[in-house]
């Protein structure tokens, strides 16, 4: 099947990518009431009530169904590569169960997510070279498969990482599926096109349930899921291209997940703590303690997560101007922002102390 320029194909790929994500969710719902997979609040939470997670079970069902579908119909979509992703994010999503059941340790996390990684450089999913502004093409050599192995790795913790505010990462991954659909366009990979659509239409068909007040998580059965996916899809659609800079757009349209986790990790180190140990000092938890009610800091860092993903569409199409004016645009919304939240946390401390 010729799909390249069918829109009419992608909106019912869309479509039912989004059905079922949003269908699956109360199922999810019930099941992590049956399993014990309940979220109970801690001190570096930001609910107060014990809330139901596995919700990562719609956005799961949500793309694979679909890619399960359009593999023995769809020429562009590899047959290897994709069941390297089928193979490689269902050991991450069987891994997300059990974490958010039985909260596993961290180096066994990491043992199954370099596993899933190496499923996907098996199938053929692996970062040859990097091609960076004003210079050659670097050619990674026998460092390609490591390299490969780190950048999965890295993604499917950092959005992880991200997933502390209701709807925060869903809204976040949904941001970086677009822009990463854009430039997958522009860029000519049919394939990770697909994959991109299906990807915000399964987080999407999930976010009314888990938007602030969530009635369920993701947990790590959706988050860790998310990022093992983008971090797949930004290699089939940006980092196998020849474009030069095509690792500064990767990283932009995920830099919030990827600048937080890479703070973190600088945080721990220099306060002697392991960098898995967890705090409340990640961007989210930030803004709520300036304060910035939940809905407030989400919709902060959704538009956080939309300057990197134009400032990387403008890098893509060697457009400076475009990507002034977006930050001009952008740095002029966030001080009205900040301006409105000062007003609103004056309101809040005069209703407080009278």
């Amino acid at each position: 099947m010729n799909i390249i320029n069918n829109l009419g194909f992608y909106i019912a790929v869309f479509t039912l990518a989004f059905c079922i994500s949003f269908i699956f969710t109360p199922i999810a719902k019930k099941l992590a009431f049956k399993l014990g997979a309940i979220a109970q609040p801690r001190n570096r939470d930001m609910h107060s009530e014990p809330i139901p997670r596995l919700g990562g079970i719609a956005i799961v069902a949500g793309f694979l169904i679909p890619l399960l579908i359009l593999m023995p119909n769809v020429d562009v979509l590899d047959n290897m590569q994709m069941t390297g992703i089928i193979a490689g994010s269902s050991l991450i999503f069987i891994l997300g169960i059990l974490d958010d059941i039985y909260e596993l340790s961290s180096k066994i996390k990491l043992f199954v997510q370099i596993l899933a990684a190496i499923i996907a450089v098996s199938s053929g999913i692996i970062i040859d070279f990097i091609s960076l502004p004003f210079s050659n093409i670097f050619n990674l050599d026998f460092l390609a498969i490591p390299f490969t192995v780190v950048w999965i790795v890295g993604i499917t913790n950092a959005v992880n990482l991200i997933d502390g505010l209701d709807g925060l990462a869903a809204g976040v991954s949904s941001i970086a599926s677009i822009c990463l659909m854009i430039l997958s366009i522009h860029s000519g990979h049919p394939t990770a096109v697909i994959l991109t659509v299906i990807l915000a239409a399964s987080c999407l068909g999930f976010l009314p349930y888990n938007f602030n007040p969530a009635s369920i998580f993701m947990g790590d059965t959706g988050s860790t899921f998310l990022g093992y996916i983008l971090s797949v899809i930004s290699i089939l659609g940006l980092l196998k291209g020849y474009a030069l800079g095509t690792i500064f757009v990767a990283v932009l349209i995920l830099g919030l997940p990827i600048f937080d986790t890479a703070f973190a990790i600088l945080r721990r180190l220099l306060s002697g703590r392991p960098i898995m140990s967890p705090d409340r000092g990640h961007l989210h938890h930030r803004l709520v303690d300036r304060g910035y009610s939940h809905r407030h800091a989400v919709v902060t860092l959704y538009g956080i997560s939309g300057i990197f993903g134009l400032s990387a569409m403008g890098l893509m199409l060697n457009d400076l101007r475009f990507i002034l004016a977006v930050f001009i645009i952008m740095g002029i919304l966030f001080y009205y922002n900040s301006r409105i939240n000062s007003l609103h946390t004056n309101e809040r401390n005069k209703k407080l102390n009278p």
